[in-house]
């Protein structure tokens, strides 16, 4: 049996220093791959319903053509544990730099392809067979980047730091989510709802090209973290880490599993779905809900920095059931709130939603870095968390939509994420503190 707390106790080992200089370039590192990787989740998200029309039968039933959008927005989430299991090994095996350079150009090539591909009134059914494809390799390469950033910069960051430097990568994930709903925002602004169907919806997936090279470069300047050199250099790197995983290391990765749950569901509720909501139950215009969701990203990014401070001095467990208990008790009154018809309470409504997500977000990484043991982190970050991605992340619109429409009512949503704060709520409780602990090579 493994210890739990193997991974965070004071060692002997020497540990080196973090030059003051050095956590610039390791908060951009890690920043620029979470933008990519959630601006090109969030387009997608943001434009399901013209993407609906676009890619599937427009004559059809529009529940059924959104439904089916929804389906394969979920399916790259299918293949992200794979691509957590394949980039976890490589990356435990031959360091966090090639595979953080290697996820960003697979994410906007993918991202990229999707803004040329024929439509359905151009090559019929072919054209979702295209888009699928195109979202699974989004979802490899989504799998493998997050395991890796958030290794890279847990391993420089100093201890006292490390809740505020980490959650740096998941501001990341909340900026590419915000800039994709700006984007958005912005061109059904400035185009009709005609202009959007024909053309401009191709535009934010090919801004993704510019972005994933900006990404690219910053990534190639990199080395490899000073924890990873020094196990590398003392000829102690895990040969098979993911078989080492799995032998000795089950319990953090079922925690890492069950922390992830309530994170991956809110976030894809409160600023995913929450559009769809709001346009489809809400009664509002599209330009409505994106701005809505757009103020909501606002206020969550400019929150979480101060999330991860908190949990550097109050410590891990305490965010992570604050930000449980708080979903648990505002979820219905939320949602209740917006599907009264009324715009201004119904933003407030999905920005109230969005805080005890940023508080997840923000101290999600330090928390699962401080689990594993160098040896084995990209790979137990990567696999634990992508998994909860895969059975409710990707799905959160889609189970949603479908709850509202089955069961006809409103408040269905809020049920689905009662049930993952439950289940999340169940693993903070058992929770140990790892705040300001070392991280150990093995």
């Amino acid at each position: 049996m493994e210890n739990p707390s193997a991974a965070v106790q004071p060692t002997a080992e020497p540990v080196t220093a973090v030059p003051a200089n050095v956590d610039r370039r390791v908060v951009a590192a890690g920043l620029v791959g979470s933008i990519v990787e959630y601006f090109d989740f969030g387009i997608y998200g943001y434009l399901a319903t013209v993407l609906a029309v676009v890619f599937f039968a427009s004559g059809s039933d529009p529940t059924a053509a959104l439904l089916a959008t929804l389906a394969t927005f979920a399916a790259a989430f299918a293949l992200r544990p794979l691509g957590g299991l394949v980039f976890g090994h490589l990356g435990d095996r031959l360091g966090r730099k090639r595979m953080l350079a290697t996820t960003v150009l697979a994410m906007c090539a993918a991202t990229f392809l999707v803004g040329v591909l024929p439509t359905y009134a151009a090559i019929g059914s072919a054209a979702a067979f295209l888009l699928v494809a195109a979202r699974c390799v989004q979802g490899v390469a989504a799998g493998g980047e997050v395991g890796g950033a958030a290794s890279y910069v847990a391993e420089y960051a100093p201890p006292a730091r490390r809740g505020f430097l980490c959650s740096t990568v998941q501001f990341g994930a909340l900026g590419g989510a915000l800039l994709a709903s700006a984007v958005v925002t912005t061109l059904t602004s400035v185009l009709t709802t005609q202009q959007m169907a024909a053309w401009g919806w191709r535009l934010p997936f090919l801004l993704s090209l510019p972005l994933g090279a900006v990404g690219i470069w910053i990534r190639l300047k990199l080395e490899d973290s000073r924890q990873f050199h020094d196990l590398a250099a003392r000829g102690e790197v895990a040969k098979a880490p993911v078989r080492e995983l799995f032998t000795d290391h089950r319990g953090p990765l079922v925690r890492t599993l069950g922390l992830s749950i309530l994170l991956f569901a809110l976030y894809y509720v409160a600023y995913v779905y929450a559009s769809i909501h709001l346009q489809r139950v809400g009664g509002f215009s599209s330009r409505e809900a994106f701005w809505s969701t757009t103020v909501t990203l606002i206020v969550s990014c400019a929150a979480m920095p101060a999330f991860g401070a908190l949990s550097d001095r109050i410590g891990r467990r305490p965010v992570f059931l604050g930000a449980t208990i708080a979903t648990l008790v505002l979820t219905f009154p939320v949602f209740m709130v917006m599907n009264s018809g009324h715009y201004v309470p119904a933003l407030l409504a999905q920005v109230v939603l969005g805080l005890p997500e940023s508080a997840l977000m923000a101290v999600a990484f330090s928390t699962f870095a401080e689990l594993f043991t160098t040896r084995v982190r990209y790979s137990g970050i990567a696999l634990g968390f992508n998994l909860a991605s895969t059975a409710v992340g990707g799905t959160a619109p889609y189970i949603c939509t479908w709850l509202v429409q089955r069961t006809g009512s409103s408040l269905a949503p809020a049920g689905f994420l009662v049930v993952t704060a439950l289940i999340t709520l169940a693993a903070a409780v058992r929770l140990k503190e790892t705040r300001a602990t070392v991280l150990r090579a093995h």
